[in-house]
């Protein structure tokens, strides 16, 4: 079996190009993938650095989210057959877990295909029937992986944790990466004005072309936070979606409202920052976390992505021997959108 592994932890040069994995085998209630396409995030540039306590077998498959043609199937396994069209939810659950019956299962001790587990970048996956959703007989590949983990994130914190109604404003800190790229859609899908803080005036327009209403080039405005607050005569915004973390959640506590609230999924900058305690109680700020999605939000994310209503942005489409090079153009900032590899 092919398959972009990581061979230890370390830079770019543990990603390897590999043919002689051995195809797994689907077990009860379980399918076996052959994966058409698979894509990264920047949970692939965490997991090849690695932290305390993440222990992998190497060599290890990356990358969480991918979409395929169902090959087999295991004992007990009635929904899917040989044949279907699927996407992969990258969240897993263990069986017994009882978090499954609550319809919040991403709030329990889950684990991420690519993370722990083996992921989609190879020939072959066998996954639990809870990860796998049909696709239309005509909908693309990798638009189906490359919508996967960002998608159900998004989702299911602009509209599960952060109630994102009709007529609010959001303020989008981040214009590339791909769950940014999500969220000013479903934002707008909501019917929200949507403010996005981009880091060049060439991700400012291509952040309008997917529907921001306003865009602030922080080139120009490092204090964008000022450049914000007069754009909504000194109101704020109702949402602020923070993924960058310690570099801009002082900045974002600034923009946000009176009574606002501010959605974390994610701290690309860091983790730990000063936090004025007073203009969290003094203004009546929400701060809440979110991170992936129960499988009922990654269902109603991708039903408007095969609906045309949603759209995985893709900045580019390589070949799977090419991962090295993928992980390079994503660890650069060399890319709107996600990075998709072909298997």
């Amino acid at each position: 079996m092919r398959a972009a592994v990581l061979t230890g932890h370390g830079g770019a040069e543990v990603v390897d190009y590999q043919e002689d994995l051995l195809a797994p085998e689907p077990g009860a209630g379980e399918a076996r993938v052959k994966v058409e396409a698979a894509a990264l995030n920047r949970l692939d540039l965490w997991v090849r650095a690695g932290w305390k306590g993440l222990k992998l077998d190497f060599p290890h498959v990356i990358c969480a989210d991918g979409a395929g043609v169902v090959d087999a199937v295991g004992e007990g396994l009635t929904a899917f057959a040989p044949g279907d069209r699927v996407c992969i939810d990258p969240t897993i659950v263990r069986p017994d877990d009882p978090a499954l019956y609550s319809g919040l299962e991403n709030q329990t001790r889950i684990a991420i295909l690519g993370e722990h587990h083996s992921g989609t970048a190879a020939e072959y996956i066998v996954l639990p029937q809870r990860n796998l959703l049909k696709m239309p007989a005509d909908f693309d590949f990798g638009e189906a992986a490359a919508a996967g983990l960002v998608g159900v994130t998004a989702w299911h914190s602009l509209i599960t944790r952060g109630g994102l109604k009709a007529g609010e404003s959001v303020l989008i800190v981040g214009a590339g990466g791909g769950v940014n790229s999500i969220s000013i859609q479903i934002a707008k899908l909501a019917g929200a004005t949507v403010y996005v803080i981009g880091s060049s005036a060439e991700k400012c327009k291509q952040a309008e072309a997917i529907g921001a209403d306003v865009t602030i080039n922080r080139e120009e405005e490092p204090q964008w936070s000022r450049a914000l607050y007069k754009l909504t005569n000194r109101r704020g915004v109702d949402v602020v979606v923070d993924n960058v973390g310690a570099a801009t959640l002082g900045q974002s506590t600034r923009a946000c409202r009176i009574g606002g609230r501010i959605l974390i999924v994610g701290g690309t900058s860091g983790y730990g920052f000063e936090l004025n305690v007073a203009q969290l109680f003094t203004r009546h700020i929400t701060l809440i976390g979110s991170t992936m999605g129960p499988h009922r939000d990654y269902v109603a994310f991708m039903e408007q992505v095969f609906a045309g209503c949603l759209k995985a942005v893709i900045g580019v489409r390589l070949p799977l021997r090419e991962a090295r090079r993928a992980q390079d153009i994503l660890e650069n900032n060399e890319v709107f959108g996600k990075v998709v590899l072909e298997v």
